[in-house]
Parts: C-alpha cells; sequence; structure tokens
C-alpha cells in the first residue's frame, strides 16, 4: 500500500514538473496548427473569423468573406482599423493562378501646402486632429475587390458587421486595454465620446458594445454603393467635420479619390518567391533584408543565437536607410525599386555587413507607430487573400465625424516637411505606409498568405516569420509564437538620421547567453514591452490538399477552418 502511494505521488509531481512542455514541437508554441479541407480564416478577432467562415459556408469566395471580415473587424477592434483608415492587399486567384496587388491608400488634401505647415512653424506634421487627415481609402478597396473578384451582394456581406453594431458584441481583453490607453488623448475631440466613450467611459473587458451610427453607415454603403461614401452623403458629412475642425479635406479629394492595382514584387528566398507590394508602403524593406540574409548560411546560425540575430539587424539597418531615402508615392518620384531588391545589390549589401561589430550607421543606396489589423481567408477553390487595413496610431486621428460611427486615420503624420525629400508633403500625393500584406509561391503554386502588424515592425516580423520557416523548420504556429527581435533607431521617412546604431529590443525568450554575446558586438539592448507585432498567416498544402492556419497568442484572434 506504502508503495502504491509512493509511486503515485512520483507519477503526479513526474507530470507536474513536466505538464507545460508540448509533446512535439517548440516549447514556445502556444498550440498546434488548424487544419481544415474547404476553406480557412485568420483574424485578429474570432468574431471576426466566424464571419468569414459564415461567409464562405454560405457559397461565398475568399474575398467575399475578407470583406466581410474587415467590416466586423472595424467594428470590434477599432484600436487598429476601421473604414475611416487605408487597406493593401495581395490576392492569389486561384483561376488565372495569378497574384494581384491592390493599393487602396488615401490622398492627401488638395488644400494643404507644405507652406501651411513652414509658415505656422511645425517641423513635423502633428499625429492628431485635422492636419494628418488623409482620405480613407478602405471602402473603396472594398468594392475595387469586389468588383474584381466577389461573388456575393455587398448587402449580404456587410450584413455580419451590421447586426453585430446594430446588437453589440462583448469586447475582448487585448482590445479594451487599447481603448482605455486611446480615451486619454481622443475624448477632447467632438463626437469621439459619444460614440466610443459610453456612459463617460471606454467599455471594459466583456461589456456589451453597440455602435448603432455605425451600423447605419454600413446599411447605407449595402444600399448605395461604394459612392455614396466618395460622392454623396457620408462625403459630404466627414469634409464639413473635418474643415470644422481647421482641416482641409474637400469633395474633390473624395471624388477624385482611386485605389490602384498594382504588380507584386519579390525576390526569392532559398526556393521560395517571397511578394510583397511596390512602394508607397515598406513592403520593400522585407525584401531587401532576405536579399541580403540568402548571403549567409542562417539555417547552420540556429535559431536565437547571437550570430542569427547580429546578422538580422545589420541587414534591417542597411535596408531602413534605403527606407527612409526612398519610399514614397510612386506618382511623384522615379523609384529605383528594381534596383533595391536586385541580386547583386543583396551581395553588395551583404559585404558591408561585419560579424563582429555592430555598425552605428549605413550609407543608404547611392542614387514605432501604432496598432493595424492583418487578416487572411482562403476558400476551397484555392483563391486567397493577404489583407491588411489600419488607421495608424491605434485609433487614428480623433476625428470622429458626423454620426458616422468611425475615427478617421492619420497617415498623413509620415509625411515628411524636408523639402527635396522624396517623401515631403505635397497635396494630392500618398505618404510613406507601414501597413504591408505578403505571400510566399513555390514554383509558381500558392504556398503561404501571410502578416505581421505593428507599424516599423512588419518588415522585421515579415522576415523572421520566412527564416522562421525556411531556414529554423518551424510550423506557421511556431513561426509566429517564437520570440521576436526588434531593431529601433533607424533612419525615418519623416527625416530622422541613425548615427548610434540603434537599439535591439528582445522579447522574453533569448538566452542571457545570446543577449552577453550580442553586447559584445556592440549592439545597445533594451526591453519593451509589447511591440512585437501580430501575425496570422495560412498554408496551402498541395500535397495533401487541405489548409494549415494560424494566429498567434499576442492579439486576441482566431485561425478556423471547415
Amino acid at each position: 500500500m506504502k508503495k502504491t502511494v509512493f509511486t503515485s505521488l512520483l507519477t503526479l509531481l513526474f507530470f507536474i514538473a513536466f505538464a507545460q512542455d508540448r509533446i512535439n514541437g517548440y516549447n514556445f508554441a502556444t498550440r498546434s496548427e488548424v487544419i481544415a479541407q474547404n476553406g480557412m480564416a485568420c483574424t485578429s478577432q474570432p468574431l471576426a473569423t466566424q464571419a468569414a467562415l459564415d461567409i464562405l459556408k454560405a457559397g461565398g469566395n475568399a474575398i467575399d468573406a475578407a470583406i466581410a471580415a474587415n467590416a466586423v473587424l472595424g467594428l470590434t477592434e477599432p484600436t487598429g482599423n476601421g473604414m475611416g483608415g487605408d487597406l493593401f492587399a495581395i490576392v492569389w486567384d486561384a483561376k488565372t493562378k495569378k497574384l494581384y496587388g491592390l493599393n487602396a491608400s488615401g490622398r492627401s488634401p488638395y488644400d494643404l501646402t507644405l507652406d501651411y505647415f513652414k509658415q505656422n512653424g511645425y517641423k513635423k506634421i502633428p499625429p492628431l486632429g485635422p492636419l494628418p487627415v488623409s482620405v480613407p481609402g478602405c471602402v473603396d478597396g472594398w468594392f475595387e475587390l469586389h468588383k474584381k473578384f466577389g461573388t456575393k451582394p455587398m448587402s449580404e456581406i456587410l450584413d455580419p458587421a451590421i447586426q453585430y453594431a446594430r446588437n453589440g458584441f462583448p469586447l475582448s481583453e487585448l482590445i479594451a486595454y487599447y481603448w482605455q490607453r486611446s480615451t486619454r488623448s481622443l475624448k477632447q475631440f467632438p463626437g469621439f465620446e459619444e460614440i466610443f466613450m459610453p456612459g463617460g467611459k471606454a467599455p471594459e473587458k466583456g461589456e456589451i458594445f453597440k455602435n448603432p451610427y455605425l451600423a447605419n453607415t454600413f446599411e447605407l454603403i449595402a444600399k448605395e454603393g461604394r459612392d455614396v461614401f466618395y460622392k454623396g452623403e457620408i462625403a459630404e458629412k466627414i469634409v464639413k467635420y473635418v474643415r470644422d475642425q481647421g482641416g482641409f479635406l474637400s469633395m474633390k479629394d473624395f471624388e477624385d479619390h482611386h485605389s490602384d492595382w498594382v504588380e507584386p514584387i519579390s525576390v526569392n528566398y532559398r526556393g521560395y518567391d517571397v511578394w510583397e507590394l511596390p512602394p508607397n508602403g515598406q513592403g520593400t524593406a522585407a525584401l531587401e533584408m532576405l536579399n541580403i540574409m540568402k548571403h549567409f548560411d542562417v539555417a547552420s546560425m540556429g535559431f536565437g543565437s547571437p550570430e542569427y540575430i547580429h546578422l538580422f539587424v545589420e541587414a534591417k539597418k542597411l535596408a531602413f536607410e534605403d527606407r527612409a531615402k526612398y519610399y514614397s508615392d510612386p506618382d511623384f518620384n522615379d523609384l529605383p525599386i528594381e534596383e533595391l531588391i536586385s541580386e547583386k545589390y543583396g551581395e553588395e549589401q551583404a559585404a558591408m555587413i561585419n560579424p563582429e561589430r555592430a555598425a552605428r550607421s549605413y550609407p543608404a543606396w547611392g542614387m514605432e507607430h501604432g496598432n493595424t489589423i492583418y487578416m487572411t481567408v482562403a476558400d476551397k477553390e484555392g483563391n486567397m487573400v493577404s489583407l491588411i487595413q489600419s488607421n495608424f496610431r491605434g485609433m487614428g486621428s480623433g476625428m470622429t465625424p458626423g454620426k458616422l460611427g468611425f475615427i478617421l486615420q492619420d497617415r498623413g503624420e509620415l509625411f515628411s516637411l524636408e523639402e527635396g525629400h522624396m517623401n515631403v508633403y505635397e497635396p494630392h500625393k500618398r505618404p510613406f505606409h507601414t501597413i504591408i500584406p505578403a505571400f510566399v509561391t513555390k514554383d509558381g503554386e500558392p504556398f503561404l498568405s501571410f502578416g505581421v502588424m505593428g507599424g516599423d515592425m512588419q518588415p522585421q516580423g515579415h522576415v523572421q516569420i520566412i527564416c522562421n520557416i525556411i531556414d529554423f523548420g518551424m510550423n506557421i504556429q511556431e513561426a509566429g509564437d517564437a520570440p521576436r527581435i526588434q531593431h529601433t533607431g533607424s533612419s525615418d521617412p519623416t527625416g530622422g538620421t541613425m548615427t548610434d546604431g540603434g537599439d535591439v529590443t528582445l522579447e522574453s525568450g533569448f538566452e542571457y547567453e545570446t543577449i552577453r554575446a550580442l553586447m559584445q558586438k556592440g549592439h545597445k539592448i533594451g526591453y519593451a514591452y509589447g511591440p512585437y507585432g501580430g501575425y496570422q498567416a495560412i498554408k496551402w498544402d498541395s500535397k495533401n490538399k487541405v489548409f494549415y492556419g494560424a494566429s498567434e497568442s499576442r492579439k486576441d484572434g482566431q485561425a478556423a477552418g471547415y
């Protein structure tokens, strides 16, 4: 009897000691991948994921489902996105077996000039209020996607968002945290408190939030279409509100707005073609980094090693110098994108890296801010959508117009006020943009649709995901859950310059010996709370004909399929 009790106690202690270890894979993975045959949706909010699946099950395709999920996200996660912001997407069309890129970002007001900022003593464009507001491109982006690929009527696609806005939804934990933080600076602006602070305060976790104004706006768009937002009463309300606050948006700004279908750009990384959108976004930086790192044996360095982290950080520094100088609206500049992602330039950049020492600065080629949502959807026909959408600085500018139920973005803050800079402020110009969707193909077939949220973290996150999967052999859930690296302090598209090498911040999970080795190479190591982005991904398994889905634990998201 005593021996049996003793044996039982030993067994119990064994399981307590090892209960947190995973049976297979990396211990930092929060769960296994989701696998399904008919469709997959991965978003940062479970309600949005379920809305996407409902559309798929009702016969809609991935594009229909993506629009539905994005509309729900604008309601349930206004701390990162909404129809007052911009949108970018990469679509794999199963019928033509081709990638399509959509730039649905808005432009600056015609009536605002660089002279205005100079005459009023501005050194930088302010982050809040009417001055950083550019035309919101999200709604036009939805209708462009729908016109080219959609199958369901917009009234059906927007219905889940309408129902949740009208009847309410329970607020999730992380969004409640960011919402509370945002109210401190945004409640000063007319309209914000009425909509986003019911009872005079931000809603709390689990509290049911309703937005009837947004429900009305969705219903109007579903009934009257895209033009009611850009030529009708919604545009009129936005213009009047912004003008009343001292801003410059006009009806002409809205009437002249249009999205652009663009050709995605790519580099080949160890047999995989990694695709990004060209500027005004920063996806080129991820491609530049990969073009440098492929000249090194990353796999042999090992995940989390000081050699790998040092290489990653130096590659990031090099790419971000070009980002600061060249990434801007291509309608206003002749951008050297082909040269920046060329094999020759990648080799030249790689040769500049000293494996033993961190550089304080790098030259550009010789010629953290806010939250975002990223989501991806795939359907049984094989269509896949990689979509990212954002207000910038979380909830945006604070401009909350005309009982419409949403906040306007503040992307104009990212213009430079430095004359001669490619990203200098000009009327009817798109600002430098941080949000970037990504896609990977192999041998001309889809492999991975993915993205990472979070300002300057996004290209850094893209590269880490690619290395985690291709170099270190992680599955797509592990690749997102793995502890991340972030370098800050590089030269900035608004005019800032790196002279001291910047700072490396490491998420918890890296060994102290690694940190010490990095410091010996001259890196300044810092610690930051939570700026490492969020991630969703869908992988297509062409052998078994199934989708793999992943959504990481840094957000409130869900990957689900059927």
